[in-house]
C-alpha cells in the first residue's frame, strides 16, 4: 500500500495567470485551504513577469507548507509563442516546488479533468461546476486559473499521490460527477 497523501499544492501554470490551490486530504472530501491567481501584465516584460510568478508561488508554498506538488502539463497551445510563454511559466513553476524541496507530480490535461469529472475531455465549466461536490471550500475560487488548480490539486490526490494508474480509487470522482449530471448539482 502507498504512502497516506499528504498536502499538496496544484499549479496551473499561465504567463498572464498563474492559478494555484493547496488541498488538504481528508477522508470524505478534499478541504482546500487556500487558493490564488498570480497575474502579470502584458506590458510588463517576460524576466519581470516569471519573476512576479515565482514570488508568488513561493509565498504560497511558504504559506501553507504543502509536502507535494501537482502541476498541470501542457498538450497544446495556440501558437508558438503561447507555447513557449507557457513552457516558462512551467518551467518557474517547477523550480519554485523544487527549491521548496517538494516532491513534483505532472498530470496531463485530461487526466485532471477525468479525475474531476469522470470524462477527460471535459470543458472547464464543467469542471469548475463539478468541483463545490468533491472538495470542502470555505470560498469559491477566484478564477478559472485557481479552480483549475484545485481540480490538478485534486487529481493527485485521487491519484493516491502516485502517477496514472497507480492505486487510483475507482468510482469516487465519477459517481459525484453522475449524481451532479442527475441534476444533484442544481
Amino acid at each position: 500500500m502507498g504512502a497516506a497523501p499528504r498536502r499538496v499544492i496544484g499549479i496551473d501554470p499561465g504567463l498572464a495567470a498563474t492559478g494555484w490551490a493547496v488541498l488538504d486530504p481528508a477522508p470524505d472530501r478534499p478541504r482546500v485551504v487556500a487558493s490564488g491567481t498570480i497575474r502579470t501584465s502584458a506590458a510588463d516584460e517576460a524576466g519581470a513577469r516569471l519573476a512576479l510568478i515565482a514570488r508568488g508561488l513561493r509565498a504560497a508554498i511558504a504559506a501553507h507548507a504543502p509536502a507535494v506538488a501537482a502541476v498541470e502539463q501542457a498538450l497544446v497551445a495556440r501558437g508558438a509563442r503561447s507555447a513557449l510563454a507557457l513552457g516558462e511559466a512551467r518551467g518557474v513553476a517547477l523550480l519554485a516546488a523544487a527549491e521548496a524541496g517538494l516532491e513534483i507530480h505532472q498530470y496531463l490535461p485530461m487526466h485532471v479533468k477525468q479525475a474531476a469529472t469522470g470524462y477527460g475531455h471535459a470543458d472547464k465549466g464543467q469542471v469548475a461546476r463539478v468541483l463545490p461536490h468533491l472538495v470542502a471550500a470555505a470560498a469559491p475560487a477566484d478564477s478559472s486559473h485557481a479552480a483549475d488548480a484545485v481540480a490538478v490539486a485534486l487529481c493527485h490526490l485521487g491519484h493516491g499521490g502516485t502517477p496514472r494508474g497507480a492505486g487510483r480509487r475507482r468510482g469516487g470522482a465519477r459517481a459525484a460527477w453522475t449524481a451532479f449530471a442527475a441534476g444533484a448539482g442544481k
